[in-house]
């Protein structure tokens, strides 16, 4: 991801496309808060360049929406 953010910028689509997919590697890694961080922020981007409307935002967004609390400890699973 770092590389496709110094060639293609942090705004680029296909830039957004890893964060969303490395958000989902670190969900499947038990990494809760960074993968949520992560998508929250991509979601931020995506909004920001492709518009609330777009698939690719819409589709991030729903992700994020289905992260439930799992435990006090403030965890998170896909539902």
């Amino acid at each position: 991801m770092e590389t496709r953010k110094r060639v293609l910028g942090e705004e680029h689509p296909d830039t957004l496309m890893s964060m969303h997919n490395l958000a989902f590697t670190w969900k499947d890694q038990e990494q809760w808060e960074d993968a949520t961080q992560l998508l929250q922020d991509c979601v931020r981007r995506r909004e920001m360049v492709l518009g609330m409307d777009h698939p690719d935002t819409l589709s991030s967004a729903s992700a994020l929406s289905d992260w439930k609390p799992e435990s006090s400890e403030n965890r998170y699973k896909f539902s």
